[in-house]
């Protein structure tokens, strides 16, 4: 079986998406769609801006899920999914490729996620961290452990865990991890706390769009980051979707269960390749390819 991923923040590179626009009327015609609905050329800043404009959440979010569900789109007969996922961002994506979302939908809830997780960001100083080279149940020990609000944040793959909370605790923790035997605990260049208690506010702002927002039947299942196993049903999705802000990215499970239900391929849509390495490192006998 086909499983198509899709990426999230921090796969934002300059350029991202000018091939689709120079080489597909259908990508343009997407492109000046979505400058249109968030008021500001976000093609601009894709196309020509800075690494530092990139980096701005409010634009990485949208540009990482206009590249991957574009992309998707341009496929057309060729994009088959028998199922797909999507690392917290791309979990929105994917719901836009298997049509539970329509396009301007799915952009305009990320366009709200973006800005409702920067002003969470900005309400209490936090991070995240990346410890490398420790069995999952020694972290999340230690973030039990450890004074203040730190959590597992994304499960990314075996030995690869990202922690999150506030910037104190965080500290601590990175501290006592290689203390316990950690290759690396390395506190990231990211602009708060994601997947954690403290993106509270942002998972209520967003909840309430997400309520206002029509979710369709899919054409085929999503692997949830807070389930990690197949949804179809609009109202779960929904449900799962609201939860994921402050849920940790289970990320090694939702492929382990795509590959224990029948997925051979996995391709990923949208810009890098940070997912297909991801993947290998859970399954090593998984093929994988960039659509």
């Amino acid at each position: 079986m086909n499983a198509y991923i899709f990426p999230g923040q921090g796969a934002q590179f300059v350029g991202m998406g000018l091939d689709l626009y120079e080489k597909s009327d259908l990508a343009k015609k997407l492109f000046e769609e979505a400058n249109d609905i968030l008021g500001f050329s976000i093609t601009d800043i894709m196309f020509k801006g800075t690494a530092e404009d990139l980096k701005q959440t409010k634009v990485t979010q949208p540009a990482v899920f206009l590249h991957s569900v574009i992309l998707s789109k341009v496929l057309g007969g060729s994009f088959n999914p028998d199922m797909v996922a999507g690392h917290s961002l791309g979990e929105l994506s994917a719901l836009v490729a298997n049509e539970t979302l329509s396009f301007e939908d799915g952009l305009q809830l990320v366009s709200r996620r973006a800005l409702a997780m920067q002003k969470a960001c900005e309400i209490t100083p936090s991070t995240m961290a990346a410890v490398l080279g420790l069995e999952d149940a020694v972290v999340e020990q230690v973030c039990e452990e450890t004074e203040g609000i730190v959590v597992a944040a994304n499960y990314n793959c075996p030995g690869q865990l990202v922690i999150s909370g506030e910037v104190e605790a965080i500290n601590k923790a990175c501290e006592t991890l290689k203390e316990r035997g950690a290759k690396r605990a390395l506190v990231l260049p990211v602009g708060g706390a994601f997947h954690s208690p403290l993106m509270e506010p942002a998972r209520e702002e967003l909840a309430a769009a997400i309520e206002q927002t029509s979710f369709n039947k899919p054409v085929c299942p999503i692997y949830q980051n807070v389930t990690t196993t197949a949804v179809t049903s609009p109202d779960e999705i929904k449900k799962n979707l609201m939860a994921q802000l402050t849920a940790p990215v289970k990320w090694t499970q939702s492929v382990q269960n795509m590959v224990k239900d029948g997925a051979i391929l996995f391709t990923e849509v949208g810009p890098g390749k940070v997912l297909q390495g991801l993947v290998k490192k859970i399954h090593r006998e998984a093929e994988v390819t960039s659509a």
